[in-house]
């Protein structure tokens, strides 16, 4: 029981970073690996449940810091409008966030996005648990492979805070920033792409008589 609190917490932690924390498939590996005798469902689960906690925190934490304290009022409509486009397609998102959620993609930029909608987080955590149980058990059930491909037999792991990681993580950040420049309005309406002023133009003052 202490064991599964610890990985709970453990994987709940790795979720709740916004950037720069290897991803939790590691985790499973690793953990698959060193403990070959481990239940793989229960280990699955969990991690998946702690997954989801941490991942709708930092979606939360998004909301509440960026959204509310950070992005402007013209700022919000135009993210909104995301917000009013995928209302009428739920089946679609959905199925688009459970077959991410298969995947080993980093998803924090993902949260951290959907946050910024104020969407509902019902509509991402369920198909999020469920591509994570089964991508986790997937990860957990072949460690053994992964451990040798990475070199855990001899205590060497994959160096995350190497130049290639961390660009790619500047990289992934500044998405998220476009992601609140985008004019989303014209970009699902009119199919261009524009991004919107950082200072909108005030109106001319008249003159002084």
């Amino acid at each position: 029981m202490q064991q599964a609190l610890l990985f709970f917490v453990i994987v709940f932690a790795l979720n709740l970073i916004p950037a720069f924390a290897p991803p939790t498939w590691m985790v499973f590996s690793f953990v698959g690996f060193r403990y070959p005798g481990a239940n793989v469902a229960v280990l699955a689960l969990v991690g998946a449940l702690a997954a989801v906690t941490g991942r709708l925190t930092l979606a939360k934490l998004a909301r509440v810091i960026i959204r509310q304290r950070f992005l402007s009022e013209s700022a919000k409509q135009n993210i909104d409008t995301i917000r009013e486009s995928l209302q009428h397609k739920r089946k679609l998102t959905f199925g688009v966030f459970l077959f991410y959620a298969f995947s080993p993609l980093p998803s924090n930029y993902v949260f951290i996005a959907y946050g910024l909608t104020n969407m509902p987080l019902r509509l991402i955590a369920i198909p999020f648990f469920l591509g994570r149980s089964a991508s986790y058990a997937f990860w957990a059930e072949g460690s053994s492979a992964v451990g040798r491909w990475l070199a855990l037999e001899s205590g060497i792991a994959l160096p995350f805070l190497s130049a290639y990681f961390v660009l790619t993580q500047i990289l992934l950040l500044y998405l998220v920033y476009l992601f609140t420049r985008v004019d989303w309005r014209m970009l699902l309406e009119q199919r261009k792409f524009h991004l919107l002023e950082r200072h909108p133009k005030l109106p001319a003052s008249a003159p002084h008589r």
